[in-house]
């Protein structure tokens, strides 16, 4: 059981529920889709699916990056960071891959059963939307280092994760409570993906050099190191100006401190910059992996609460 939890790698989910808390507390504070006819529009059923679903979805990708890595040889003793479960054998491929199965299994289930929910069999072309995006995130959870095609060796994980655990995130669960797309969100939606890239990129600048000897290209081997530092600058900082700019226009005219909470997760999110700045071997940056997570995640958590006081 202990390998298995270290497979699923506790660590990350609270980093992929993010989205789900910001869109879910949006639509509790807005209850209405209709003008005329104000309606209260959030579902805790619809919350408590959204979690488990995310949640499968991200442990259904650590499995798949374990096994992905694993069985290429990805995984090796030049990687930095904690042993995975095929590199260390604590759980054989076959086992991990037994394992995919039924998390693939599960996981479409809370999905539909949250399809479900949402639309009834009153709204089939977003059911059936939902549904074929739903497909395309377990496939792409897996297919980011498994196969031979792997999009995670060829520099395109960055988009999986800012499209899925930012825009669809977000802005997917608020669409399941209201119906509608609400242009309002697309700015904390599109931080919550760059900080979840961030943390991915994070990732690839720690592994830059046994990703590179092993054939892995990510974003960070094909830009090199010191660019990819560029790059997360604009992922954390930019994140935190989109997050800024939709308070100012979600809160209009006037001022109150506490519609400002949020601001205390910046603090650890520029202590982290500040540390990336001035690291001078990144694959020292292992420990930032945590801390930006849990950032990201009180980040959201802080703007999600003030969105419903």
């Amino acid at each position: 059981m202990k390998h298995w939890i270290e497979a699923a790698r506790l660590r990350t989910l609270p980093l992929s529920v993010s989205g789900i808390l910001v869109g879910s507390l949006y639509a509790l504070n807005n209850p209405t889709n209709d003008v005329l006819t104000p309606t209260q529009v959030f579902d805790w059923r619809i919350f408590v699916l959204s979690i488990l679903t995310t949640v499968g979805f991200q442990v259904l990708s650590n499995f798949a990056n374990d096994y992905g890595d694993g069985v290429k040889g990805t995984d090796n003793d030049d990687r930095v960071g904690p042993q995975r479960a095929l590199q260390s054998g604590a759980i054989s491929p076959e086992a991990m891959k037994r394992a995919m199965y039924i998390t693939t299994f599960l996981t479409f289930v809370c999905a539909v059963l949250l399809i479900y929910i949402a639309f009834s069999d009153k709204h089939l072309l977003y059911s059936l939307f939902f549904l074929i995006l739903g497909i395309l995130a377990i496939a792409s959870a897996i297919r980011y280092t498994v196969g031979d095609s792997a999009y995670g060796y060829k520099g395109f994980g960055d988009v999986f994760v800012f499209v899925f655990f930012g825009l669809v995130s977000t802005l997917g669960v608020n669409f399941l409570y209201s119906k509608q797309f609400d242009w309002q969100l697309v700015l904390p939606a599109c931080a919550i993906g760059m900080l979840s890239t961030g943390v991915l990129n994070l990732n690839n600048m720690r592994d830059e050099l046994s990703d590179k000897k092993a054939g892995k290209n990510t974003l960070v081997v094909k830009m090199g190191g010191q660019n990819a530092k560029i790059y997360h600058y604009f992922l954390v900082g930019g994140a935190m100006l989109l997050v800024l700019i939709f308070a100012i226009i979600y809160n209009g005219v006037g001022f109150r401190i506490d519609q400002y909470a949020f601001l205390v997760a910046y603090f650890p999110l520029m202590g982290h910059l500040k540390t990336v700045y001035t690291c001078e071997d990144n694959r020292r940056l292992d420990p930032q992996l945590k801390k930006l997570a849990i950032s990201t995640f009180l980040l959201s958590l802080i703007l999600a609460m003030v969105l419903i006081f």
